[in-house]
């Protein structure tokens, strides 16, 4: 077995939601496991901690074991202040999936509308808004994109190059360790083969398989 890996799924979503990558990773020896929370009824400390707990059990029981960590859209908002928080619980990777790092302009056009309370909630403020903590030196981070626009962002008039979300200049996140851009959408990117591949990839050396994209865009 390669490792044990624990997956954060996005907003208004559920923690099955992450089961078809989940399973997509045990194809690569990964045992996986995922982490569920209120995406819009709870702030991010209260996700963290959550997170702390659930990691400290973990370890609890695998002392020794390195535990890596996916975030699929704000999943890898909350990855980013809890590697902040507690980097001491970061003992693997960390690989985020459309996931704003700098901030989403589709949330702030949603917000704009004046609906940004129900719809947004808790996760705007120091999470979609960009304003979260750098990233701890030491903490291994993969950043993945998508660029298939298929999603709200043609309601909201997001413009450049996106998953139909999340544009692709959003995902960068300053320290990371690398990035990469596939050609799939916002919620697709859950179930796609090849973004699970890049995520095993990412894991087990710490940088995605840009030859290997390069052979299938050929």
């Amino acid at each position: 077995m390669n490792g044990h890996i624990l997956l954060l799924h996005g907003i208004h979503m559920h923690a099955w939601t992450m089961l078809p990558f989940a399973l997509l990773l045990r194809r690569y020896a990964y045992s996986t496991a995922t982490f569920g929370y209120y995406s819009v009824w709870q702030d991010y400390r209260h996700h963290c901690d959550a997170l702390a707990e659930r990691t400290e059990a973990f370890f609890s029981l695998h002392p020794d074991e390195p535990l890596h960590f996916v975030g699929h859209s704000l999943g890898g908002l909350v990855l980013r202040h809890f590697a902040a928080a507690r980097p001491d619980l970061v003992r693997g990777r960390i690989v985020t999936l459309g996931t704003p790092h700098q901030g989403s302009a589709t949330a702030a056009a949603i917000r704009a509308r004046h609906v940004g309370v129900p719809l947004l909630g808790r996760a705007y403020h120091d999470l979609l808004d960009g304003n979260l903590p750098s990233l701890p030196a030491g903490i291994e981070l993969g950043s993945i994109a998508g660029n298939r626009p298929l999603g709200i962002g043609h309601l909201v008039g997001l413009e450049g190059e996106n998953d139909g979300t999340v544009l692709c200049a959003e995902t960068h996140c300053v320290g990371m360790a690398d990035h990469i851009v596939l050609p799939v959408s916002h919620t697709a990117m859950i179930a796609d083969k090849e973004a699970a591949a890049q995520t095993a990839a990412f894991l087990r050396s710490g940088r995605f398989d840009h030859e290997r994209l390069k052979h299938k865009a050929a």
